[in-house]
């Protein structure tokens, strides 16, 4: 069974940081890039960062470069988002995805993460 779960989340006060993991099973995640979306409210969820297979490259959106990092650790099964800086406008539902060069995808189900005084 393929599972991705996510983890981490929780409320944040501006320039705080938190740390974002998502576990999978059920696949050979090394043969997967990863990324993370997030999607705020009422907003189109959108991509934030991403990761290759081997973890040699990354890719972030514009909103989030310098202040989040991707990792991953193909032994532990296991992607991060380390994200520092936090703005209001990070405040979103986080979800980890799984794509083969096939197009086999999966997702998790989200964390919320909440960026508040």
């Amino acid at each position: 069974q393929v599972q991705l779960v996510e983890s981490g989340g929780g409320l944040v006060q501006p320039g705080g940081s938190l740390r974002l993991s998502c576990a999978a099973s059920g696949f050979a995640f090394s043969d997967y890039a990863m990324k993370w979306y997030r999607q705020a409210p009422g907003k189109e969820r959108e991509l934030v960062a991403g990761i290759t297979s081997g973890g040699g490259f990354t890719n972030y959106a514009n909103p989030v470069k310098g202040r989040f990092t991707i990792s991953r650790d193909n032994a532990k099964n296991t992607v991060y988002l380390q994200m520092n800086s936090l703005k209001a406008e990070d405040t979103a539902v986080y979800y980890c995805n799984a794509r083969h060069i096939n197009g086999l995808e999966f997702w998790g189900k989200g964390t919320l993460v909440t960026v508040s005084s």
